[in-house]
């Protein structure tokens, strides 16, 4: 169970995950080795997944973010599974999720442009099995992107 200092230690963590303990510690008004100490115990606890880099997508050319939204033909369990486990090996999906509502999937897919999009659905997401119907919503602009998580 985290406290209440937890909580906040998780918001500095995700503000900046390179944040060095003695800021955290100066930022809480506590000395160094407890915030040290909480922050082992959060990444033993799983509180804390992994640390990571956020890449500015457009600086590396993938200009395209899509939405595709799959239903898939047969809903037993072996063909659920084996689609969950394909999905995880097309690098241009980012983010997968099985939904309730109309569809079965919704994917957050990467890529340079329309070409690569046309490509990605044509060569790659086509060629899975039991795939019924997809369709593609194109973002326009992000109002809002963040991988900060509500504490």
């Amino acid at each position: 169970m985290v406290d209440s200092t937890d909580l906040r230690i998780l918001t500095l963590l995700q503000q900046d995950g390179k944040m060095k303990t003695k800021e955290i510690s100066a930022r809480l008004g506590l000395t160094i080795t407890p915030v040290h100490e909480r922050i082992k115990k959060l990444e033993r606890g799983g509180y804390i997944d992994h640390y990571t880099a956020i890449v500015n997508r457009k600086m590396i050319g993938l200009n395209m973010l899509a939405f595709c939204s799959v239903s898939l033909k047969n809903h037993q369990k072996a063909f659920i599974q084996k689609f969950e486990s394909d999905i995880k090996h097309l690098k241009e999906v980012v983010e997968c999720y099985h939904i309730g509502g109309m569809f079965d999937y919704l994917l957050k897919v990467i890529v340079k442009d329309m070409d690569a999009y046309q490509a990605f659905i044509s060569t790659k997401l086509a060629d899975l099995e039991n795939i019924g119907n997809v369709q593609s919503s194109f973002v326009m602009s992000e109002i809002k992107h963040s991988s900060q998580l509500p504490t």
